[in-house]
């Protein structure tokens, strides 16, 4: 005789954990790249899908997420003090950065969703990755 899967359970659903509250804004200065996002051409950057995935989840989130590339927009920058202090000590290995309402999270690497998240579930950064 056959079995069937029931198609619902008496038990209650379980309690999705909670998330911290997600607020505030994420600044990425992206190194030089062929398109404002790098997911262009033949040979995408993993890391660069993955940013773009995170990026979009915090905005659906409600955070204020910009993105800016060297190359289509360099002035920026350099009025960004944090980052033209990174690019003049690091050059080219202080990108990309991130920063999260306005402190420094990572620089030559990308942040993980972890790290954003933990970033922005508190008042402020409190460390800042140093990829290079």
């Amino acid at each position: 005789m056959a079995r069937s899967l029931p198609l619902h359970s008496d038990a209650p659903a379980p309690h999705p954990a909670a998330s911290p509250a997600l607020s505030g804004t994420v600044l990425v200065f992206d190194p030089a790249m062929c398109c404002p996002t790098g997911l262009c051409g033949p040979g995408v950057d993993p890391a660069l899908l993955t940013i773009a995935r995170d990026l979009r989840w915090l905005e659906s989130q409600g955070v204020t997420v910009e993105r800016h590339g060297l190359a289509q927009s360099p002035e920026v920058f350099v009025k960004h003090a944090k980052v033209a202090g990174l690019m003049q000590a690091f050059g080219d290995r202080g990108l990309p950065a991130t920063l999260v309402n306005g402190e420094v999270l990572t620089y030559g690497t990308y942040p993980t969703r972890d790290e954003l998240v933990a970033a922005l579930g508190t008042d402020g950064v409190t460390r800042c990755d140093k990829g290079v």
